[in-house]
C-alpha cells in the first residue's frame, strides 16, 4: 500500500456527456479499462474494527481481480479527519487537532496494511488538494445559483459555549419516542428529522439543555428542480435494486419536491475548511469528505504524472465506482453525484454498498462498544487473510448484513482454506520433488481434471467482478474437492510403493500441483499473500486470470515445499474474545456497570477465584497511590527468564524503575510508549538485579495453566502520566 503523508510529503509524518444508466454496469469487460476505485473514508476519531473491513477486504478483492485482467485501475483513501469530533478529542487529549489526526493516521495506515488492503494511496481530507477543489465545487455551484445563504435557529450549548452538530443532540425520538436518539436519526424506527423535532433534548457534550440561537447558515439547493430532474435519472443505474428503491423513496414522485435543501457548513469553533468569502463559518465535514476522494487521487497523480483532469471530467472513459456501507448511501447516490454534476465533473460509474457487520448475531457499534479492533485481531496472532476468506466466502453484490459467528469462522477456514486447498500441495510437492527432481510430467497438463479447473476460471473471476464473491469461492471449493477426490482416488501414497508405478505417480503429482496452481488463481484475490508464497513455491511469475492456460513446465523445477499456512487454534480466538471483552459488553454506567462487571466476573472466573476476597474499608483503599505511568524504555533483564525492567514516567521530576515479570507476554519493544497503572507507593524492593520502585498492574486467570495469559493494566489514551487512578 503506497501512503501520503497527512499533510505533505515534505512533512512526512454538467453534462450531457455523462455515463447512460446502462453503461454503469460493473459486468463487462472491456480491455484496457481505465478504473478509479474508493472505499468509505474512515473517521480520524477511532480504531479501524472488523465492521470497517468488511468494506476494505471487500474493495481489495474487487480492485485486485481487476488488477489481474491487467486494466489500469487505482484504489485511493483517507481518512476523514474534520469536523466537531475531532476538535473536542483533541481538546480532552490536549493535543492540537492536526496532532490528533496524523496519529490516528499512522494507526489506520498500520491497520489497513495488516490486512493487505492494497492502497495506490492512503491520504487526508485535511490536505492542500482537499482545500482547493472544495473551494472549486463551492464556487461553482454559487455561480451555478445553488448555493443560499440563510439564517437560521439552531441549538447552542450555553455551557460549552457552541453551536451543537446534529450528533451531539440527544433526546426522544419525535416519531416513536425512544430516548437517547441522536439529533439526525432514530435507530429505533429509522426516522430522519431535524434536532428541533427531538423531545427533551440534552447537549451530549455537558448535559445541558440546549438554548436556541440564530446564524447564517449556507445550503445546497438539492431541491432545486435542475438537481431533482438529474438524481432522479441518475439513481436508475444504481447497480443494486434495492439501492435505487431507497433512492427512489427518497426523491418522491415527480413533482413532488420531496428533497431538502442541505446545510453544508457549520459556525466556529470547528476544525475544518473555512468557507471561501465567510469569515467564521467552515464547510460541514460531509462536504469536503467526498471530495477527499478527487483529493485522494490528485495526490496519486501528481506523484506518477497522470493527467488529473482527463479522470475526473465530463465524458471521461475512465470509471469510477464507490464502495460503502448501506447508513451512507444518502450522502453518495444523492449528494455527491449532484455536487458533482454542477460543478462540472464527471459523476461516478456506479456506487455499491454493503451491509453492516454482526459478531455472532449481535450489530457491530461503535457507540455502544460493541465492536472488535483490527489492531486486536493481529496483535492476537490471528491471520489476516483468514478473516479475507471468511468474508469473501459470505459477501455477494446485495446490501444483506453479513454475521461474523466466531466458531463457523475457525470452522470454514480450517476446512476449506488448509483442509481442502492447501492439502493439496502438501500431499503432492514431496513425490515430485524426491522423485522427480520437482519437474512435472508435461503430458499431464491435459488431464481432463485440468481442463475443468481452466474452464471454470473465466466464470469465477466474472463472479469477483460482480462482487459475488461467495459464489467465486464457492466454485473454488467444489473445484478442490473434486482435485482431493481424485487424489483420494489415485492415492499417490500407494503409487510410490512400487517403482513400475512411476510414471502413473509422475502424472498424479502433476496434475496435483497444476490443479493447486489453478486453485490459486482463482483464490488469489482472496488471499493475496498466501498466492504469493505458491508462486515463489512453484517458481513462476504473478498469478493473472490469463495464465489459467499457461500451466506449469518441466522446464522450471518447483521449489522445496514449506507449510504454507497453519489451521486456527481454538485458544486464539479466545484470546481475540480475551482482548475485546470489555467493548463486547453492553455500555453502561454507574451501579449498573459495577453490578453488571461483578456477575461476569463471577460466571467467567474459575472456581478458586469465587470465593470472595476479605472485604476492605475505603480507608485501606485510600492508602494505596495508583499512578498513570508511561513506558518510556523497556528492555529484557540479563539473567531472567521472566523479568522486564521499565522506566515508567509517573509525572515525576525522574522516571521509576521498576522489575516486572511480564517477559512471556510481552516484547520489550511492544511496551515502550504505551500508558499503564503502577502502584506508586510500594515500598522500594532491593533485587540481585537492582531496585524496583513500584509495581505495574496486570491482569491474569488464577489457574494460569488452564487461561494462560497476562495482561497489563492500560488506562484510556487520555490520562496523563502522574495521574491519580481513584
Amino acid at each position: 500500500m503506497t501512503v501520503s503523508a497527512p499533510h505533505s510529503a515534505a512533512q512526512a509524518g454538467p453534462g450531457a456527456a455523462r455515463p447512460s444508466a446502462g453503461s454503469r454496469s460493473a459486468g463487462r469487460r472491456i480491455a484496457g479499462r481505465r478504473i478509479l476505485v474508493t472505499s468509505a473514508l474512515p473517521y480520524a476519531n477511532g480504531q479501524i474494527h472488523l465492521g470497517h473491513m468488511v468494506e476494505y477486504i471487500q474493495t481489495d478483492i474487487w480492485v485486485r481481480a481487476m488488477r489481474m485482467h491487467g486494466h489500469e485501475i487505482y484504489y485511493v483513501g483517507a481518512d476523514d479527519t474534520h469536523g466537531t469530533p475531532i476538535m473536542l478529542s483533541a481538546e480532552k487529549e490536549g493535543i492540537t487537532p492536526k496532532q490528533l489526526i496524523d496519529r490516528v493516521w499512522r494507526e489506520h495506515t498500520r491497520d489497513l496494511t495488516s490486512f493487505l488492503v492494497s492502497f495506490d494511496n492512503y491520504y487526508t481530507t485535511d490536505s492542500e488538494e482537499n482545500r482547493e477543489l472544495c473551494a472549486t465545487i463551492y464556487s461553482r455551484l454559487a455561480e451555478a445559483g445553488l448555493i443560499d445563504a440563510r439564517e437560521i435557529e439552531q441549538a447552542y450549548d450555553p455551557v460549552k459555549e457552541m453551536f451543537l452538530p446534529d450528533r451531539f443532540i440527544k433526546g426522544e425520538c419525535p416519531k416513536c419516542g425512544a430516548k437517547d436518539q441522536y439529533g439526525d436519526s432514530c435507530e429505533v424506527c429509522g426516522s430522519t428529522y431535524q434536532p428541533t423535532d427531538l423531545v427533551n433534548p440534552y447537549s451530549a457534550i455537558s448535559g445541558a439543555t440546549p438554548v436556541r440561537r440564530k446564524s447564517t447558515h449556507y445550503f445546497f439547493r438539492l431541491s432545486d428542480t435542475r438537481c431533482e430532474n438529474f438524481l432522479r435519472e441518475w439513481v436508475s443505474g444504481l447497480a443494486q435494486p434495492e439501492a435505487t428503491n431507497k433512492m427512489r423513496e427518497w426523491l418522491g414522485e415527480a413533482g413532488e419536491a420531496k428533497l431538502g435543501d442541505w446545510d453544508i457548513s457549520r459556525d466556529a469553533p470547528y476544525f475544518g475548511f473555512e468557507i471561501p468569502g465567510a469569515p467564521g463559518k467552515y464547510f460541514y465535514v460531509w462536504l469536503d469528505a467526498p471530495v477527499g476522494y478527487y483529493a485522494s487521487f490528485k495526490n496519486l497523480a501528481d506523484q506518477r504524472g497522470l493527467d488529473f483532469e482527463d479522470w475526473i471530467k465530463p465524458g471521461s472513459t475512465a470509471e469510477q465506482y464507490h464502495f460503502i456501507g448501506k447508513d451512507i448511501l444518502y450522502f453518495h447516490t444523492l449528494f455527491w453525484p449532484a455536487m458533482l454534476e454542477f460543478a462540472g465533473y464527471r459523476t461516478p460509474t456506479n456506487v455499491f454498498a454493503h451491509g453492516f457487520l454482526t459478531v455472532d448475531g449481535a450489530k457491530m457499534s461503535k457507540s455502544r462498544g460493541t465492536f472488535i479492533t483490527a489492531n486486536s485481531f493481529i496483535e492476537t496472532g490471528l491471520n489476516p487473510e483468514w478473516l479475507r476468506y471468511y468474508f469473501a466466502a459470505k459477501l455477494n453484490a446485495t446490501m444483506e448484513d453479513l454475521d461474523l459467528n466466531l466458531d463457523d469462522f475457525q470452522a470454514r477456514v480450517n476446512s476449506d482454506v488448509v483442509g481442502k486447498y492447501v492439502n493439496i500441495a502438501s500431499r503432492a510437492a514431496g513425490f515430485l520433488i524426491k522423485r522427480f527432481e520437482g519437474r512435472v510430467q508435461d503430458s499431464a497438463m491435459q488431464h481432463p481434471l485440468l481442463g475443468t479447473l481452466r474452464a471454470a476460471i473465466p466464470a469465477i473471476a466474472a463472479h469477483y467482478e460482480a462482487r459475488e464473491y461467495s459464489r467465486a469461492v464457492r466454485q473454488t471449493m467444489e473445484l478442490a474437492d473434486a482435485v482431493n477426490g481424485y487424489v483420494d482416488t489415485a492415492k499417490p501414497w500407494d503409487q510410490a510403493k512400487d517403482p513400475a508405478n512411476a510414471a502413473l505417480l509422475h502424472e498424479t503429482v502433476s496434475v496435483s500441483l497444476e490443479a493447486f496452481r489453478l486453485l490459486t488463481i482463482a483464490l488469489k484475490p482472496v488471499l493475496p499473500a498466501l498466492a504469493a508464497k505458491v508462486e515463489t513455491f512453484l517458481g513462476i511469475a504473478p498469478l493473472t486470470w490469463a495464465d489459467a492456460d499457461v500451466p506449469l513446465s518441466s522446464a522450471q523445477p518447483i521449489n522445496a515445499y514449506q507449510h504454507l499456512m497453519t489451521r486456527i487454534d481454538p485458544k486464539q480466538i479466545e484470546a481475540l474474545i480475551a482482548a475485546n471483552r470489555t467493548s463486547l459488553q453492553p455500555t453502561e454506567t454507574g451501579a449498573a456497570a459495577a453490578a453488571a462487571a461483578g456477575k461476569a466476573k463471577q460466571s467467567a472466573a474459575p472456581s478458586a477465584e469465587a470465593a470472595k476476597s476479605e472485604t476492605i474499608s475505603i480507608d485501606d483503599f485510600a492508602k494505596v497511590d495508583l499512578r498513570v505511568a508511561l513506558i518510556v524504555d523497556c528492555k529484557a533483564v540479563e539473567g531472567s527468564e521472566k523479568l522486564l525492567q521499565l522506566t515508567l514516567d509517573v509525572g515525576e521530576a525522574e522516571t521509576r524503575n521498576v522489575f516486572s515479570g511480564i517477559k512471556s507476554a510481552y516484547r520489550p519493544e511492544d511496551l515502550v510508549g504505551k500508558l499503564t497503572v503502577m502502584v506508586a507507593n510500594l515500598a522500594p524492593r532491593k533485587m540481585k538485579f537492582g531496585l524496583s520502585e513500584g509495581m505495574v498492574l496486570a491482569a491474569s486467570s488464577a489457574d494460569e495453566k488452564a487461561e494462560p495469559g497476562l495482561y497489563i493494566l492500560e488506562p484510556h489514551s487520555g490520562a496523563k502520566p502522574g495521574m491519580r487512578v481513584r
